[in-house]
C-alpha cells in the first residue's frame, strides 16, 4: 500500500468548441426553407384553402 500524496499539475480545461458563423446562418435557412416545405405540403395534400382567401 502507499498513502503517499502524489502532487501533480492538473490537466488544462479545454475551451469547448465553436460553431462557425457559416454553419449557424445554413443551419437556420435550412430550417426556414424545411418550414415552407411542410406547409406547402399540408396545404397540397389537404386541398384546404388559406382562412380568408377566395
Amino acid at each position: 500500500m502507499n498513502n503517499v500524496i502524489k502532487f501533480q499539475k492538473p490537466k488544462p480545461v479545454q475551451p469547448p468548441r465553436q460553431t462557425p458563423p457559416w454553419q449557424k446562418k445554413a443551419l437556420t435557412l435550412v430550417v426556414v426553407i424545411a418550414a415552407f416545405v411542410a406547409a406547402w405540403a399540408y396545404f397540397y395534400l389537404t386541398q384546404q384553402p388559406i382562412a380568408g382567401m377566395p
